[in-house]
């Protein structure tokens, strides 16, 4: 039976369907390693919006699940398999279509990568703003999905802010066209900001047209050590509250350990937390500086300005390199909450308590400016009571940042590995009017069915 659909697949596409168990199993599973997968039965590696047109009016009339992906970056399982479905493969798609300077916009195909598309327009003296840290390796298209975020969003916010408009396939075939060019738009209901985030539940992202800024002044950049996790949390508290700052990070213990053991960037592993402080503001340095006596009011044990541009992006390389400075260290299981600020010293606080109650190595990172912490475990994926007791401490993290009037996901979007807490985080009846709008788009459900919603 799925030999035969799968042969009049490749008919209509006029280009081979890929169904070997090994080249599918390849691209069953993003970044969430611990987040359910089914098998698919087709890829579909699309080489234009037609190829994307057809594969979803024909999966539609059969009532075939299809599950979108480009790089596979994601971190929630928003991009993993169901059983049974096609998966289409949008990473081919990767044309950056246009760049206009006059109304400061680039249209790109959802398989262009963030770093790419900033390079380019960096050149016309623009800036792309949303960085999440996988920048180098993450889609558009993907970054939309999730509606990403990233270290620039204190100032510059997320992706979802930085989208015009998009062109999207539904999953019976139609071609939608949402937003546009103006900066005012209030005509009908917005459907670009409904989409945006939605996971590829609503329809399959082909064509985005982005915001571009002018090209930001060059940074200021403190990094301070201090010897308590919470002397770190008040003082971000107090510098995000009263500096125009372009970035506020904060590494513990356990993750500057991990980083410096990979990198060998002779940071200070005895202090208890790392805060990485940016400024693009007009007076940089004076905000910087100001954020020196704040650090130094609250006890830091050493502070380091500089308004050397690339030492300060070799500092800001650290944080970036968190995530995979612990991933050496066993498997992780990556959390991606968010609290109002004046709560993380509080959420700090709990996680700490959390690893100590489980016996667990808990590794916390995060965009301090906003609130989105990234806890990470990690553990023994082969010894069944350190998995048993992962899966509880990041139970109770996520439960923690909704009692603080926090998040269940900052950035990284619910996909498969959160969809227990979606009910409790925004209510049942929220959550049955956002199925009655899938319904809309998808009546039939075929789009990356059990995600997201």
């Amino acid at each position: 039976m799925s030999a035969d659909w799968t042969d009049a697949l490749a008919t209509a596409l006029g280009a081979p369907v890929q169904t070997d168990a090994d080249i599918l199993a390849s691209f069953a599973r993003d970044q969430a390693p611990l987040a359910p997968a089914g098998t698919p039965i087709a890829l579909v590696r699309a080489r234009s919006i037609d190829d994307v047109v057809t594969t979803l009016r024909f999966a539609n009339e059969r009532r075939i699940p299809v599950v979108t992906r480009a790089a596979g970056t994601g971190l929630a399982g928003g991009a993993n398999a169901v059983d049974g479905c096609i998966v289409l493969l949008v990473s081919g798609l990767d044309r950056i279509v246009g760049i206009d300077e006059a109304t400061r916009t680039a249209v790109v195909e959802p398989g262009v990568l963030n770093g790419v598309l900033a390079k380019e327009v960096a050149a016309r003296g623009l800036n792309y703003a949303p960085d999440p840290a996988s920048r180098d390796i993450s889609t558009i298209g993907g970054n939309i999905a999730t509606n990403a975020g990233g270290a620039c969003c204190l100032k510059y916010g997320v992706t979802g802010d930085h989208v015009a408009a998009l062109k999207l396939v539904l999953a019976d075939g139609t071609v939608l066209r949402t937003g546009g060019l103006t900066k005012k738009n209030v005509a009908g209901l917005d459907l670009t900001r409904l989409v945006v985030g939605s996971e590829g539940t609503l329809g399959v992202i082909v064509e985005a047209t982005v915001r571009l800024l002018p090209a930001p002044r060059p940074p200021s950049t403190l990094v301070a050590f201090f010897e308590t996790l919470d002397d770190a949390a008040r003082a971000i508290v107090t510098m995000n509250a009263g500096a125009d700052l372009s970035l506020l990070e904060v590494m513990d213990q356990v993750t500057v350990s991990a980083v410096d053991e990979m990198t060998r960037m002779d940071l200070d592993t005895s202090a208890a937390a790392l805060v990485l402080v940016q400024s693009d503001a007009r007076d940089a340095s004076a905000t910087i500086a100001r954020c020196e006596e704040v650090c130094h009011r609250h006890a830091a044990k050493s502070v380091l300005c500089t308004d050397d541009v690339e030492e300060g992006r070799l500092l800001l390389g650290a944080r970036r390199m968190a995530l995979p400075a612990l991933e050496r260290k066993g498997t992780t299981l990556l959390d991606d909450v968010a609290v109002p600020t004046p709560a993380i010293p509080e959420m700090l606080d709990r996680i700490r308590r959390t690893g100590e109650r489980h016996g667990l190595v808990i590794g916390t990172f995060g965009h301090a400016g906003d609130g989105n912490l990234h806890p990470t475990i990690v553990f023994d994926r082969a010894d069944a009571a350190s998995a048993s007791s992962a899966f509880e401490a990041f139970d109770e993290i996520v439960r923690d940042a909704m009692r603080l009037g926090g998040t269940i996901s900052g950035e990284h979007g619910i996909g498969s590995l959160k969809q227990a807490y979606l009910g409790p985080m925004v209510g049942e009846a929220e959550r049955a009017l956002m199925a009655r709008i899938k319904a809309a788009f998808d009546p039939n459900g075929i789009l990356n069915p059990g995600k997201a919603l």
